[in-house]
């Protein structure tokens, strides 16, 4: 922390001799008042102003963002078939994460690492088990499909779905196969 300046401010000065003048308060004997301070100089002129700089190369086009995944509807990309097989359970998960118990920064690691790791064993198809919840439907259910939109996730991901209408508390993810995967830049 900076330590305040000594003595008062120009303000205060000005306003410590009103004051006085308006008291008619005079020095102690021996001591001067304090003499009136010169007042500030006149601000040496600006210096000129740069040039203008020269208009910004147009920027390169965007690339399309990956549209968002959504629980339940077909991702881009993903044929009729296989979206039906998902979506109706009819593909079996290679691998299980189940969520039960974890807090929030625990649960997106563990999810982050999940996908990656079965991404990088080739498996078609995952399930993530978040569990319904109380209340609300539970933190960790309504985080997930977030997770899933982040860069790293979203572009391993065809589609997700629960695997049966009934059971809201897990989702069936299909992976995208390593040779077509598209890296968002």
């Amino acid at each position: 922390m900076a330590r305040r300046p000594r003595g008062l401010s120009e303000s205060d000065r000005r306003l410590w001799r009103a004051w006085v003048a308006m008291h008619h308060v005079a020095a102690l004997p021996g001591h001067a008042p304090p003499a009136e301070p010169a007042p500030p100089l006149a601000p040496a002129e600006a210096p000129p102003a740069p040039p203008p700089l020269p208009p910004a190369r147009p920027a390169k086009p965007a690339r399309p963002a990956m549209p968002e995944l959504q629980v339940g509807q077909p991702g881009p990309g993903l044929d009729a078939k296989r979206w039906k097989e998902l979506r109706k359970g009819r593909i079996r998960p290679e691998r299980v994460l189940d969520l039960h118990g974890r807090r929030v920064q625990d649960a997106h690691a563990a999810v982050l690492s999940f996908i990656l790791a079965a991404h990088a064993d080739d498996l078609r198809c995952v399930a993530i088990v978040t569990g319904k919840g109380s209340g609300e439907g539970g933190v960790l259910r309504r985080e997930l499909p977030h997770w899933l939109n982040l860069p790293p996730l979203r572009a391993l991901l065809l589609g997700v779905a629960h695997a049966h209408a009934a059971n809201t508390g897990a989702v069936h993810l299909l992976l995208r196969r390593r040779e077509r995967v598209k890296v968002a830049r």
